[in-house]
């Protein structure tokens, strides 16, 4: 805490000896997100503005699908978990940050992004490795990927003080889903807007249940309706953002409440669970951006508190009644400082503290306290970009009533270039070197007759080679970009559960190491044949070679590891014409096992969906309204994400939104 202390005292007061920066160039500076892909060292893939509203997405999760080398692991329905991993790297390695802020899982690690909802979401983006600029918080530089998720900034015509948007969606599954956005601007420099949204859903779906037995004869083969699939949901969210002399500030509250069936998996012909679990998860959280001449400062504070209640009544297992809290306390600041207009050095600290306590019998009740200080730099020669960082990660545990487990310390560092070879052209090729890791969840050390406190964090080396190309322009090709990537990644000190001998007994131990090759490629391009009608076409592949390399002499020694397909990929097309607007969507996942061993009995078919929408938009005086009609899995495919959890088959949606 020493070391913390000095670190926040020699660090935020370098502000007061910087000079003065005019509010001119601080709106310049906010602009910079907005710049061409081709200018960033690795850019990001992303989805934003009317690109990302076309899309057949309820979700965040539903989104990300249409970026490349993501696996989306979804267990089916309105209020089904949704987890990301990027890469094959395993989901804990990926980093979600919420408007600059990174959200937190000490329990699981697990970000269900299910819970986050598009309607009033601005911008989605994923970067591979980590975000191409040095002034970010410490922990942003730890994460193998990121998502970052940019909600809507308020945006008032002359003369209007307030938006107002309504959304009404109904359809499938006894789906009620309204929202509301209002935004007001309190002054010159001040407006806030406040988003909330109701999900209610049976969450009922036929789907078609067929196995078949290790000799290829049929076991079973029905119909049948997914029970215990319900969500009763409700998001609201506070933002309040302002402008001062030389920065910049910005207030979020945020709520999510939900109650939802558990359906579990459908095996042996059994079709009801008695799961059910309450999240109530809140967060507050402040920002400030300072611009001093040359020296810049960033930083964030933030409180969470997350509260999950789990039940299991089924009559044929235990009886479970268990209520988890999380609270989550996080600063950080992030200072750079501009040597010269090619040169520019950072240094990032954060604090961290989580604690997890729960109702269980000999529960831990573990309290972590994280330390993270970065140190990077940036140069920029024009046709030659290059970044380095290095992390340094400190973490203490302490246990209440046990020994607690010995302080962990690591360093990570990162190397990023980009060169363009051609002279006025927007070709680049780009190169990164990184090491990061995942520390051990709460569950994976602590949990009751499972956790193992002396596990090692799980790192992971990553390297990554690419080309990307890009256009804009007025005629008719207004837009269009390919980017090709090879990579490779390296998992070591994989933490497995294992069984430890008694059934339904196991533990968590560092026993995998995992390679990784890859590529990814994808293709955007947008073109005016006709007048008032544009077409965009956007296009992603991946392939993964994703194998266990533990030990020669298991079973499964060099098989692809679990869930991830070689082959898997995404269409989009969009035609807009006078305010209509009809969307196209294709998702592919190759063929992929369910377990460890690649043999015949743990073979997963690939599947495909196709979703299609039409809108209208159209104005009633100031009024403007949204129709939108969406048929989703429209070729009425029978499939799993997630062996026996069924997707539902054909499904519909209607919204109508009302602007004023």
């Amino acid at each position: 805490m020493k070391l913390a202390n000095l670190i926040i005292l020699t660090a935020v007061p370098l502000a007061s000896f910087a000079t003065e920066h005019t509010d001119s160039i601080h709106l310049a500076e906010v602009v910079v997100t907005a710049q061409r892909p081709a200018e960033e060292i690795i850019p990001a893939q992303t989805l934003s503005g009317k690109e990302l509203k076309r899309l057949n997405s309820n979700s965040v999760a539903d989104a990300l699908r249409y970026f490349s080398g993501v696996q989306v692991k979804d267990y089916g329905g309105v209020g089904g978990i949704k987890t990301v991993n990027i890469r094959s790297m395993g989901t804990n390695h990926t980093g979600v940050v919420y408007d600059g802020i990174e959200l937190g899982n000490a329990q699981n690690g697990q970000i269900d992004l299910g819970q986050f909802s598009l309607d009033n979401m601005e911008a989605l983006s994923l970067y591979n490795g980590q975000k191409s600029e040095i002034l970010q918080p410490a922990k942003d530089f730890g994460s193998a990927g990121s998502i970052y998720m940019r909600t809507r900034q308020p945006k008032f015509d002359q003369g209007k003080n307030y938006n107002v948007r309504a959304v009404m969606r109904t359809g499938s599954f006894d789906l009620i889903n309204p929202s509301a956005l209002v935004e007001v601007k309190l002054s010159d420099k001040v407006n806030a807007s406040l988003s909330t949204e109701w999900v209610n859903s049976s969450g009922k779906y036929k789907f078609r249940y067929r196995r078949v037995n290790p000799a290829g004869e049929l076991a079973y083969d029905t119909t049948a309706v997914r029970q215990n699939g319900d969500i009763n949901a409700t998001r609201i969210e506070l933002n309040v953002n302002g402008m001062i002399r030389n920065g910049s500030w910005s207030a979020k509250a945020y709520n999510y409440n939900s109650e939802r069936g558990i359906p579990g998996a459908i095996v042996n012909n059994v079709w009801r669970r008695g799961e059910r679990v309450w999240d109530n998860n809140s967060f507050v959280q402040g920002r400030y951006t300072g611009y001093f001449g040359r020296f810049t400062s960033l930083n964030n504070v933030k409180y969470a508190f997350y509260r999950t209640h789990y039940v299991n009544n089924d009559d044929k297992q235990i009886k479970i009644d268990n209520l988890y809290k999380q609270k989550e306390i996080y600063f950080s600041s992030a200072n750079e400082y501009e040597i010269d207009s090619r040169w520019k050095v950072s240094m990032s600290y954060d604090f961290m503290w989580n604690t997890l306590n729960s109702d269980m019998y000999g529960f831990a009740k573990p309290d972590r306290i994280s330390n993270f200080l970065s140190a990077a730099t940036a140069i920029d020669l024009g046709r030659f970009k290059a970044q380095a960082s290095a992390l340094g990660t400190f973490i203490h545990d302490h246990l209440h009533g046990q020994q607690s487990p010995p302080d962990k310390k690591v360093f990570t560092p990162a190397v990023y270039i980009s060169i363009n070879p051609l002279r006025n052209t927007d070709f680049a090729a780009r190169a990164f070197y990184k090491r990061s890791f995942r520390m051990p969840t709460f569950n994976d050390l602590y949990y009751a007759d499972m956790g193992n406190s002396q596990l090692s964090p799980e790192r992971v080396t990553q390297y990554n080679i690419g080309l990307i190309y890009s256009h804009s322009g007025n005629g008719f090709i207004n837009a269009a970009r390919i980017s090709a990537d090879a990579y490779y990644n390296k998992v070591k000190d994989k933490i497995v559960a294992y069984p430890k001998g008694q059934q339904f007994r196991w533990t968590m131990l560092n026993l995998g190491v995992v390679d990784i090759k890859g590529v990814d490629i994808s293709a955007l391009a947008t073109i005016e044949p006709a007048n008032n009608l544009l077409v965009t076409v956007r296009g992603q592949y991946t392939y993964q070679k994703a194998i266990d390399v533990t030990n020669p002499a298991d079973n499964y020694y060099r098989h692809q590891i679990p869930y991830i397909p070689h082959h898997s990929g995404s269409a989009v097309l969009n035609l807009e014409w006078r305010g209509w607007n009809l969307n196209y969507s294709w998702i592919y996942v190759g063929s992929r096992y369910n377990q460890q061993e690649n043999i015949r009995y743990n073979y997963t078919q690939p599947w495909y969906t196709s979703d299609i929408s039409i809108g209208k938009d159209f104005r009633i005086d100031k009024v403007g309204i949204r129709a939108l009609a969406e048929i989703n899995n429209l070729l009425n495919q029978d499939y799993d994400v997630i062996l026996n959890y069924p997707m539902p088959k054909r499904n519909y949606r209607f919204s109508l939104t009302v602007e004023i």
